[in-house]
């Protein structure tokens, strides 16, 4: 008999019923071995105990039903190669009409006399008569034997590959059957107790064969005792292993630590152009906290557009340099480099510190000036883009980086900086604010600061949502903001698949703008496929006012600071998401002036792109912004495409979960504290938690 641990960790191509083909398809999915198969959840649960008959159907739902093939076949359409699939099915109570577009293969898969299940989308036909149209289904055998799949609550899979949801619900099946009832639980038995949670056995049968009293609608919410014992587990495993990761960094000391006295304040004092918002006092206050510490700073800075967050990190820079250590600050491109650099130095030039610029553009003479300078320590704050750490930089005594608008500063910079024996306090800034779970979740192991309040005198942006017939009213109120000696920003964003076709509109757009609407007005393109020193070039005529309009194909740069620029339009507002609308609204609204944000739309808009536009006209707080964008896209979708370093969940659903999730890390800390693993059991559980959330980010 094998054991429960040597179930679970069978790989699945020798499970009955899977070959190699199955187990290419399967493993294409990330599931492995039969304990990643257990562990994903089905997408849906049907009660085929109370299959609807077809007579009680109506139009505008989505319903199951079993029904036998009376007859089907392909039927050609006006539209060449263009085919619908058809099939006349009935049960007991009457007939109903299944339709399928352009699967032609279904002639291959369904024969008259089978008994199948559909599930899907009820419509009404001209003549009040009803139809399936394009429902999944599920063929049954008509022996014995077949319970799994019909007449009980049913676990519908996501189709994988070769594996329908039918063979997938067998594999699950059998290796239930084969899974001895007593398996090791990852909960410690107190808190699984305490908290009323199922055993791991019945957990895993429960969620995917479940007893018949069980409400479908709970099961569908993923709110059981069996669903939400297996999510549970996993955010307690997941919150055990950030502290782990956590503990192992505390471990570190650095070279030096930072004192703070009078002295240092004053000289704070001294470069500080205005007085510090409450949010931004708290924020240097932890920072500057974190900078006294013997163990490595690893601190996250979020503020919204324009919340200060620049003035913060640098006076955090000036308490470390006043304790003689270097600081380097990274941009994510070169003109935010430029940009930091001048504000910089603007604020440092009546200190003793001195201040550079290292970017690609700077000479192979000035640079190798430069890097001597760096190394002897006589330069002390050193500007530019992430390459800072790597290659042939070589600090004195580095002590503070500082990274803006990098999201996950990589385990390799890190490394790369231990390599040059350095262990440096890190604090990350970001203008993207991230909402409360995700920042439980992707940045459990960063502490983190956040400025909530805006500097004073800044005007919330006005932002309106009009149909884009009403364009010339929008042009209108431009050319008064132009007159005023104003700028503006005109995104039009990429919809066709060929840059060529989307380069083309946008320029005819920016022409038709500097031609025939404000012909006084000098209008520059920006577009993706500019070189970077050409991207560079139009933003800084914008930014110089040399050019009043700037008509963009892209998100303009995040950081990029032009006081003057009062108007925002947004041409087809419904294909941004909603960060992206949000940080485009960030561009405008940066000096003293009242600035406006029009999002333009294309109707009908789609139930989602309404709650978007909806989002950005009753709130500016970017925070607020964030949970709603959270809800509407799930988080796969939230750092656009999966970002590296966000961790790889089998059952949790950042959204769904977030009270799990909150629990989760409570109990996590809970049992840090009392169970204090030893040095070699933190190393086991950091090397299989990076393995199972696929992190490769221990650092």
């Amino acid at each position: 008999m094998s054991t429960a641990d040597e179930v679970l960790a069978t790989p699945l191509q020798y499970l009955k019923g899977v070959g190699p083909r199955r187990a290419a398809d399967l493993e294409h999915a990330g599931l492995h071995t039969v304990d990643d198969l257990l562990h994903r959840f089905p997408i849906r649960y049907e009660d085929r105990s109370r299959l609807q008959p077809i007579v009680t159907l109506k139009p505008g739902q989505s319903a199951s039903i079993a029904a036998r093939i009376l007859s089907c076949g392909l039927r050609s359409t006006r539209r060449p190669g263009f085919k619908i699939f058809e099939a006349l099915v009935a049960d007991q109570s009457g007939p109903l009409r299944a339709v399928w577009l352009n699967q032609p293969f279904l002639r291959d898969v369904f024969a008259v006399g089978q008994r199948v299940v559909f599930y899907g989308p009820v419509e009404a036909r001209a003549g009040a008569a009803l139809q399936l149209t394009n429902p999944q289904y599920e063929i049954l055998d008509d022996e014995e034997g077949e319970t799994i799949h019909t007449g009980r609550i049913v676990p519908v899979y996501e189709k994988t590959g070769t594996v329908t949801p039918k063979i997938q619900r067998r594999l699950v099946y059998d290796a239930l059957q084969r899974l001895p009832a007593e398996v090791p639980d990852h909960l410690p038995e107190e808190l699984r107790l305490r908290l009323h949670l199922p055993a791991r056995h019945a957990a895993l049968v429960g969620a995917h064969f479940p007893p018949s009293d069980q409400r479908v609608e709970d099961l569908n919410r993923f709110a059981t005792p069996a669903q939400r014992r297996l999510i549970f587990e996993e955010a307690f495993l997941f919150q055990t292993g950030v502290l782990a990761r956590r503990h192992a960094a505390a471990v570190e000391e650095k070279p030096a630590t930072v004192r703070v006295d009078d002295r240092i304040r004053e000289s704070a004092r001294k470069v500080l152009p205005f007085r510090l918002t409450n949010g931004q006092k708290q924020a240097l206050k932890e920072i500057v906290d974190d900078l006294q510490r013997p163990q490595p700073m690893n601190r996250l800075l979020q503020g919204d557009v324009g919340a200060g967050k620049t003035i913060v990190a640098l006076l955090a820079a000036l308490v470390a340099m006043e304790n003689g250590l270097q600081v380097a600050f990274m941009a994510p491109t070169e003109i935010l480099a430029e940009q930091h650099f001048l504000n910089i130095s603007r604020l440092l030039q009546s200190s003793r510190f001195r201040v550079a610029l290292l970017t690609g553009a700077t000479s192979a003479a000035g640079r190798r000036e430069q890097l001597a300078e760096v190394e002897a320590g006589s330069i002390h704050l050193v500007v530019g883009t992430h390459a800072l750490v790597q290659g042939d930089v070589r600090f004195a005594r580095l002590g503070l980086v500082v990274i803006d608008e990098q999201h996950r500063f990589g385990v390799v910079q890190r490394a790369t900086l231990r390599g040059k024996g350095l262990c440096p306090d890190v604090l990350v800034m970001t203008a993207t604010p991230i909402p409360r779970t995700l920042a439980l979740t992707v940045y459990g192991d960063l502490d983190i600061s956040i400025i909530r309040d805006m500097p004073p005198g800044r005007l919330p942006v006005k932002t309106v949502a009009k149909p884009e017939s009403r364009h010339d009213e929008i042009h209108a109120f431009v050319r008064g903001e132009l007159d005023a000696g104003r700028q503006a920003y005109v995104i039009y964003p990429l919809v066709e698949e060929s840059d060529k076709i989307d380069l083309k509109a946008a320029t005819e757009m920016a022409d038709h703008l500097a031609q025939e609407v404000f012909p006084a007005y000098r209008v520059g393109l920006l577009h993706g496929r500019l070189k970077a020193d050409g991207k560079d070039r139009v933003m800084k005529a914008f930014a110089a006012g040399e050019l009043h309009i700037l008509v963009s194909t892209t998100v303009v740069e995040v950081g990029i600071d032009v006081a003057n620029a009062t108007v925002m339009v947004v041409e087809h507002a419904e294909r941004f998401g909603l960060s992206q609308l949000h940080q485009l609204r960030g561009r405008v609204g940066r000096g003293g002036a009242q600035s406006f944000c029009f999002l333009l739309y294309q109707s009908p808009l789609s139930e989602e792109a309404r709650e978007r536009l909806k989002a950005m006209t009753e709130t500016a707080d970017g925070f607020e912004i964030a949970e709603r964008d959270l809800q509407l896209r799930g988080p796969g979708d939230f750092f656009g495409t999966r970002q590296a370093g966000m961790p790889t969940f089998r059952l949790i659903d950042l959204v769904r979960d977030r009270d799990l999730l909150d629990v989760a890390a409570r109990e996590a800390a809970r049992w840090f504290e009392s169970a204090a693993p030893a040095p070699q059991a933190l190393d086991r559980l950091l090397h299989t938690w990076a393995d199972r959330f696929r992190l490769m980010e221990i650092g």
